[in-house]
């Protein structure tokens, strides 16, 4: 067989745009009576800690975790992509480029957790949604395009309990990341390849030792001298 390098045509994906950037959301707030109406398993021992703060009172040292449901995450564009926005801009060389605009809807659902000392879960929040529409400014020409993804995240959650004041407060910070790609016909220069040929490994496990137990009995072992035990 030949291994004369000749032209080909292959099809495969060309990535116009990539770009990351950190999502820093609003602060999610709850006050009674909704804060005390999103865990659904508050029982309070009597009806005058019948709030989430009174019953509180009761597990000194508790401390508060929110957790985001990973299946829940979701991301779309939510501009036609057939009538993208083209936009004139001028990158930081000087250079004029002409841009789409995008834009990229970003949400999902996270539920609180509320601790005791020993860290076990005494109240779990309903779903809690949250969600946020970025734009962007992309190389998104026609016919390509643009996928998004929650790469990584931090997020905490504080309840704020006094005499007067009782409130339940979410932060979220997420790095969304937003390609841009399309399926390109490229001509490339290749030659035919053979395969190449196995290496002679084996498969046995027990490999020949020159080592035998001493002492060794010629009953057991017929045929080995004391001398080939030394």
């Amino acid at each position: 067989m030949s291994l004369k390098k000749h032209s080909v045509v292959i099809n495969v994906p060309k990535v116009f745009d990539w770009v990351t950037r950190q999502v820093d959301l609003q602060t999610i707030s709850f006050r009674e009576p909704e804060l005390s109406n999103l865990f659904p398993g508050l029982v309070a021992p009597s009806p005058a800690e019948s709030d989430l703060c009174s019953f509180l009172q009761t597990t000194p040292g508790y401390t508060t975790s929110a957790r985001v449901l990973d299946e829940s995450l979701y991301t779309s564009e939510v501009t036609n992509p057939l009538d993208r926005a083209s936009v004139e801009v001028t990158l930081p060389s000087g250079k004029e480029v002409v841009l789409e605009k995008v834009k990229i809807l970003a949400r999902g659902l996270l539920e609180v957790d509320i601790l005791d000392v020993n860290e076990n879960i005494i109240l779990t929040s309903n779903p809690i949604e949250f969600a946020t529409i970025q734009t962007f400014y992309l190389s998104a020409p026609e016919d390509t395009v643009v996928s998004a993804f929650i790469s990584s995240g931090q997020w905490d959650a504080e309840v704020v309990c006094d005499s007067a004041f009782s409130q339940l407060d979410i932060s979220l910070t997420f790095c969304l990341d937003v390609h841009v790609s399309a399926d390109v016909r490229l001509e490339v220069e290749a030659s035919y390849v053979k395969p190449r040929l196995e290496f002679p490994i084996s498969d046995l496990i027990c490999r020949n030792q020159n080592y035998y137990p001493n002492p060794v009995s010629p009953v057991v072992f017929p045929g080995v001298t004391s001398a080939e035990t030394e």
